[in-house]
């Protein structure tokens, strides 16, 4: 009896199973013919805003707009997508301009602000940034305010303008930090809602709302909530440097995915573009610095950056001591003494800052003539925009990357947190290794934008003259590194690069030589090349090491080392001509 019950249940089970397993296939069609839907959908919508003409001037503002570009701002005519993306977001429509560094994109939230009534908020990642941009502003007698913890005139200003005692207000600037911790600026921002007097939310430096992008900032996930909270009104994500991967995150992540998305070309015509071995002798290192600083820029205004503070200290006394006029630009220095610095490289003072990524987000200075790189960058996005400080009036500028591969170590302890931190690394190391491609193509492919060696106009390094490469296989190069990594395994040492190209040369600690391996015929410096090489193709690995004091990088066989085992394997170097392998 109790045998048939047990029976019975267990068959009410079954067929209940069967109807959850129906239903469970049920919901994910319909979830799946929803989202389907819903992409249509958006996808339409950004055609159709795609295909509408936005630079025209029979809008119902465009005469204003006119008017208070050339009486207020002093500019005579629109730069590329500038008049679209004001149109754009006049219409009400959520946008994201993609535009070179020194392109003009704080005047698209710029203008509309002067032009309309309401209130215009500015989330940008920096108060440096903020206070140049309210600086400038003040030059052409534009009132604006910024909200942070500070007790000032420009935050009691942007408090005045949000409970509407201060109409002459209508641009505040926040940063996206203040923003998600302040519940008495959320509320009032609600209240200035529901008055109706919030116009538009500008979010500058967009891609930091990205987990994908260069430069993620957890806060900026804050501003996910600015659709639902306040429904109809137009956002503008503005940014230099931008994958569609990280524009298809942004969008998703501001609920923004049937916006239209404008792009200016991100080629500088003017900007020339060279990689230089960096010496590892630092004196040899210095003197080349000198030697460029004294004749080639003798006379002319640029930035050298370095990647940390006491390296951005070390070099400005070293060059300073060759009788070289500089100031060193840091996050740690005291703001007055900051503004001091930049005070007297603006004037022309000082011929040059060496500084850290601190330095360049909104500077105004149109003749900086170089952008030096005492270190590669932590990713292309990161490069581009940095080098893009370089030549904003339109005449010619250069930008140099000094590369060694031992920075590349350097920076990956740095970066190893983040989870596309060392892929976007790597992809800054393949462009520093290329021996023949032109610069502007390997830029141009990264940012999915269509290029042809024309564009260039010899303004890169490779295209100036043409560059003698050859093809080597070093397959036989990688079994002999590999003979020294597993003999370190054996023995349970690690390798740093030093140690490893040490051991190869057959210098160095005794213990790890291989007597089998003999030493090479070529340099040092083509040794680091097919170790870089080799590292970048997945031959070999970073392994990381993390103590007390610091992170460590060690090398190690990477993923694609088992293609080694098969006889018919061959890895192929293409190499400048001069390496002589």
């Amino acid at each position: 009896m109790e045998d048939d019950e047990i029976k019975r249940i267990d068959l009410e089970i079954r067929r209940i199973d069967n109807e959850i397993r129906k239903l469970k296939n049920r919901k994910d069609e319909l979830n799946e013919r929803k989202e389907k839907i819903i992409n249509d959908a958006v996808r339409q919508k950004s055609m159709e805003l795609s295909k509408r003409d936005w630079n025209n001037s029979n809008f119902p503002w465009s005469k204003k707009l006119q008017a208070k570009l050339n009486d207020v701002l002093k500019i005579d005519k629109f730069r590329e997508h500038q008049l679209a993306a004001i149109n754009a977001v006049l219409s009400g429509e959520d946008t994201i301009l993609v535009m070179p560094t020194g392109g003009g994109k704080s005047l698209c939230y710029q203008l509309p602000a002067i032009t309309m009534k309401g209130l215009t908020i500015v989330v940008s990642p920096l108060i440096a940034l903020i206070e140049d941009q309210i600086h400038g502003l003040k030059k052409v007698n534009v009132k604006a305010g910024m909200l942070t913890s500070n007790k000032n005139d420009l935050v009691k200003m942007a408090w005045d303008a949000l409970d509407g005692k201060n109409d002459d207000v209508n641009l505040l600037y926040i940063t996206p930090e203040f923003m998600k911790k302040s519940k008495r600026f959320m509320s009032k921002l609600q209240k200035s809602f529901n008055q109706k007097r919030v116009k538009l939310f500008a979010i500058d430096e967009v891609h930091c709302c990205s987990t994908w992008g260069h430069d993620f900032r957890p806060d900026y996930q804050f501003l996910g909530c600015l659709k639902a909270m306040f429904p109809g009104v137009p956002i503008l994500g503005l940014t230099a440097t931008a994958t569609t991967k990280i524009l298809d995150d942004v969008q998703k992540m501001l609920d923004i995915q049937s916006c239209l998305i404008l792009r200016a070309s991100f080629n500088r015509p003017n900007l020339m573009y060279e990689v230089r071995r960096k010496p590892s002798d630092k004196d040899n290192c210095l003197n080349m610095l000198v030697n460029l600083l004294k004749t080639r820029f003798s006379g002319k205004s640029g930035i050298i950056y370095t990647t940390t503070i006491k390296d951005a200290e070390t070099l400005t006394a070293s060059l300073r001591g060759h009788g070289l006029k500089l100031g060193c630009y840091h996050a740690m220095l005291e703001p007055d003494v900051r503004s001091k610095i930049y005070q007297r490289w603006i004037t022309g003072e000082y011929q040059a800052v060496v500084a850290t990524i601190a330095f360049g987000l909104g500077i105004d200075k149109p003749n900086v003539r170089f952008v030096i790189h005492h270190c590669m960058s932590k990713s292309m996005e990161n490069y581009y925009q940095e080098s893009g400080r370089a030549g904003r009036d339109g005449k010619k500028a250069t930008c140099i990357v000094l590369f060694r591969l031992a920075d590349v170590f350097k920076l990956s302890t740095m970066v190893i947190g983040d989870k596309v931190g060392l892929q976007n690394l790597y992809k800054t190391l393949e462009y520093c290794l290329d021996a023949s491609t032109c610069r502007r193509s390997l830029i141009a492919t990264h940012f999915n934008e269509s290029w042809s060696k024309k564009d260039c106009n010899e303004m890169c390094d490779h295209c100036t003259k043409t560059k003698k490469t050859e093809t080597t296989d070093i397959t036989a190069y990688c079994q002999q590194i590999y003979q020294i990594i597993d003999k370190a395994n054996e023995t349970e040492n690690n390798l740093t690069l030093l140690k490893l190209v040490d051991a190869w040369y057959n210098k160095g600690t005794t213990t790890h030589r291989v007597s089998s391996v003999p030493t090479p015929k070529f340099s040092r410096e083509t040794a680091e090349a097919i170790i870089a090489y080799l590292l970048i193709n997945g031959y070999l690995k970073e392994d990381f090491v993390f103590n007390a004091y610091a992170n460590l990088s060690y090398l190690i066989r990477g993923p694609n080392s088992t293609l080694i085992s098969d006889n018919t394997h061959k890895i192929l170097f293409t190499h400048d001509e001069g390496l002589k392998l």
